[in-house]
């Protein structure tokens, strides 16, 4: 008709998440093993720092009153040593008891905080493994092209991601504010009475508050890292999922087409059926059912103690067992009792079981008699 036009749609434009669909399919343990060697795990950024600085904070305070003698004592050193270092002569020899004198006081300083830094490390580290265990992968400091992306930067700027990780930080940030403020607030009158303290007892008394409020600060910010890494396992369970044809394409590479491996299956029963085959002009008997099923034997007393099941099959590839026999002049012998036992119980290179050896005995000798009567004849 005129005027009509036709549009194609693609609709897997539509399809969520892309060609693949809708992401349903819980993760493979594949899927999982590769992120994890890509870095990309589910742990909390938040619950490392709060956890480390809540660490350093509470050690300060239980170690306090020796920080405070070692600090004490090294203020003391200084003023005794002041007088090796005058500021207006600048001679070479004042100068380097100068840079002596500092290098000491940095290098006490550091082996008294030696301990605080160390316990911070240890258990930021804990914590990391606890969240992620331990594997380590150089994948993430590798350089990446789309990283240096302007586009895709841009993209990441304004993903919903950059959004709650802003309103996360305003969130934080304000809790902090918040519990620092009603802290600080019932501390005010402390203000007011510092003058009456010397000044090693208001340092102390400005320390122990500041160590006081970093605790409930840390303890606060505990909270939010807790919240922070359940939202993070949820996230990364759902960044994980999968679409059912990414599931499929996932089976297909890592276990092979099923197609291809029907067909493999189907060549290997083709070439195990020849080799069985094979066996049959070399049976000393076939017995039979006589239609449905067919077991050829072979007994053989320097291989076996018993008879040797060298061949069997049902319908068609009991007629051509039995076909292949009189080709080549095996002894076919009906016993359906019998053929229907073997067929059963007895699977191709194996001997016939002690319970069937009078039944099988009988047979072989028919065909042995039957075999010394043709030569005589």
């Amino acid at each position: 008709m005129s005027g009509e036009r036709l549009l194609y749609l693609n609709l897997q434009f539509f399809a969520k998440d892309g060609p693949g669909g809708e992401k349903t399919e819980e993760p493979t343990g594949k899927k999982l093993e590769d992120a994890r060697k890509e870095g990309q795990v589910a742990k909390s950024m938040e619950l490392n720092s709060s956890i480390s600085l809540l660490a350093v904070f509470t050690i300060i305070r239980l170690w306090g009153v020796v920080l405070a003698t070692n600090f004490t004592e090294m203020i003391r050193w200084i003023y005794s040593n002041l007088h090796n270092f005058r500021y207006m002569t600048g001679s070479n020899v004042e100068i380097r008891n100068f840079v002596i004198l500092l290098n000491t006081v940095i290098l006490r300083m550091m082996l008294m905080l030696l301990p605080v830094f160390a316990v911070g490390f240890i258990v930021a580290f804990i914590v990391n493994v606890v969240q992620v265990k331990w594997k380590v992968t150089t994948k993430p400091l590798q350089p990446k092209l789309s990283k240096f992306n302007p586009i895709n930067g841009m993209k990441r700027l304004f993903s919903k991601e950059k959004l709650f990780e802003l309103v996360k930080s305003i969130f934080k940030i304000s809790l902090i504010v918040y519990v620092a403020w009603t802290f600080l607030k019932k501390k005010l009158g402390m203000i007011y009475v510092l003058y009456d303290y010397d000044l090693f007892g208001a340092v102390g008394l400005v320390c122990s508050t500041v160590v006081e409020l970093g605790i409930r600060i840390s303890a606060t910010y505990l909270i939010v890292g807790i919240l922070d890494l359940i939202y993070q396992k949820h996230k990364f369970h759902e960044d994980m999922k999968m679409t059912k044809q990414e599931v499929k394409d996932e089976y297909k590479n890592s276990e092979g087409d099923p197609q291809i491996k029907g067909k493999i299956k189907q060549k290997m029963r083709e070439a195990s059926m020849r080799r069985m085959m094979k066996s049959v002009p070399q049976a000393d008997v076939v017995i039979t059912n006589p239609t449905h099923y067919a077991v050829a034997l072979k007994y053989d007393a320097e291989v076996a103690a018993a008879p040797i099941v060298v061949a069997k099959g049902a319908d068609l590839i009991a007629k051509r067992i039995k076909e292949i026999a009189k080709e080549n002049e095996v002894e076919i012998v009906e016993n359906k009792p019998l053929a229907r036992m073997l067929y059963a119980n007895v699977e191709i290179g194996e001997m016939v079981p002690p319970e069937l050896y009078q039944a099988v005995a009988e047979v072989l000798a028919f065909v042995y008699n039957l075999k010394r009567e043709k030569e005589a004849g």
